[in-house]
């Protein structure tokens, strides 16, 4: 079995220590390595995978929406919400594209009830996408996007059929007033990227604030909202969650998932 995940560039990715985690707790012989894949090598990649022995790949920046478009349809309903591809699984010679990132992003709110709740997200490109995808599932009552490009973030609510409404930077405080919670799915305090600098002076007393981002894994909007009093998700719960989902595609077992696993492996990812 040999799996691996490609991008470009492709160094910085942890998902070859995740998957090679879990393949040795559980003593599979599977292999899983990382591929630097140029834009322009990407079709043949993908289409000789079958050929090349592989049951599949994760798919990393900036490869998510060209591979959706390379597969032509043959994708799970999850990926064609979204319009991206972070999963494609080899079986049988044919290919098949998944989006984890929904349902990973989701697993650590399992506990929180969203419904009929307002949220905010922060950025609106393929991370926002799968967010706020999953964020319709658990039936938000309505989603406020703040981004730069602000018909960017209008089209998104639009092509998701989304209630919600579009926001500049200027105006994230108004946006996340009364949100229950707070995503940021921007590279934004990202190691090597500006800081993120907002106020979350208008947001309820209980309301949970999410960061994608984990390099730094604390990055400043998780220290403004400890400042606050606020409960915080760090960004490791959404990439082993949709690692482990992807995991369960390529080797057809499931990760081993339990506090002194995914503390083990937040430690190894940490190192």
């Amino acid at each position: 079995m040999k799996a691996g995940v490609i991008g470009w560039p492709i160094s910085h990715s942890k998902s070859p220590l995740i998957h090679r985690y879990w393949l040795a707790v559980l003593g599979l012989t599977g292999q899983y390595d990382s591929y630097a894949v140029p834009p322009d090598k990407l079709e043949n990649f993908i289409l000789t995978m079958p050929m090349h022995g592989f049951t599949g790949v994760n798919v990393t920046v900036p490869h998510k929406q060209a591979v959706y478009d390379l597969l032509h349809g043959a994708v799970s309903d999850q990926a064609a919400q979204i319009g991206a591809v972070n999963t494609v699984v080899c079986k049988n010679g044919a290919l098949k594209g998944y989006n984890t990132d929904g349902d990973g992003f989701l697993e650590p709110l399992a506990a929180l009830s969203l419904k009929g709740k307002a949220v905010c997200v922060l950025g609106a490109g393929g991370a926002a996408r799968a967010v706020v995808a999953a964020l319709k599932s658990c039936e938000v009552s309505a989603v406020a996007i703040v981004n730069r490009d602000v018909p960017k973030a209008a089209q998104l609510l639009c092509d998701l059929a989304v209630d919600g409404k579009a926001y500049p930077w200027l105006e994230s405080t108004a946006a996340c007033r009364d949100a229950a919670l707070l995503v940021n799915t921007t590279s934004l305090g990202m190691t090597g990227q500006p800081l993120l600098n907002i106020s979350l002076a208008s947001m309820p007393s209980g309301a949970v604030v999410y960061d994608i981002v984990y390099a730094p894994l604390q990055t400043n909007l998780l220290r403004s909202a400890t400042e606050r009093g606020l409960e915080t998700i760090d960004g490791l719960h959404m990439l082993i969650g949709q690692a482990a989902i992807a995991f369960e595609l390529f080797f057809d077992k499931k990760p081993p998932r339990n506090t002194l696993h995914d503390a083990a492996l937040r430690a190894l990812l940490l190192a």
